[in-house]
């Protein structure tokens, strides 16, 4: 039986083998970067990262109002077999039942197909959680972020 061996590797050349990315000190951990340096940042963590952000915000105004609930995201709702294409919820508020604590949960899919770039992407973050949270408090909007009255 042989051995089979493709062909030597040329100096100075990298090769992509199966899909595994770029490896290297660029990109693995050094000195400067103890976790290693990602080429990108991939877009749903930039998602993640503008909800958490905007949660943040929320949160600062009213702490004690939001810390029993719970924030999440997730790619795309559940919706009945009734539902219209321009009735896309952007997020949702599921309500404290029996063992589980109150959510809200802020949609990428929608949200990212109704915003023409990152400031977009953000307000519609903002306005969707400002929402659900007006709603969970029996408030208005307004009074939940006042920056909402003066867009």
């Amino acid at each position: 039986m042989t051995d089979k061996q493709g062909p030597p590797a040329r100096p100075g050349h990298r090769r992509d083998r199966r899909g595994r990315g770029l490896r290297g000190p660029w990109v693995l951990p050094g000195r400067h970067s103890p976790d290693g340096v990602p080429r990108s940042v991939p877009r749903s963590s930039q998602f993640d990262a503008v909800v958490t952000e905007m949660v943040g915000r929320l949160e600062r105004r009213w702490p004690d109002e939001l810390a029993q609930v719970e924030f999440g995201v997730e790619e795309t709702p559940w919706l009945d077999d009734d539902w219209h294409p321009d009735q896309v919820p952007l997020a949702t508020l599921a309500r404290a039942r029996a063992g589980s604590p109150t959510r809200i949960v802020v949609y990428r899919w929608p949200v990212r197909r109704r915003a023409g770039g990152p400031q977009e992407e953000r307000r519609l973050v903002l306005d969707a959680l400002v929402e659900q949270v007006a709603e969970l408090l029996g408030r208005s909007p307004e009074e939940i972020d006042p920056r909402i009255s003066e867009e």
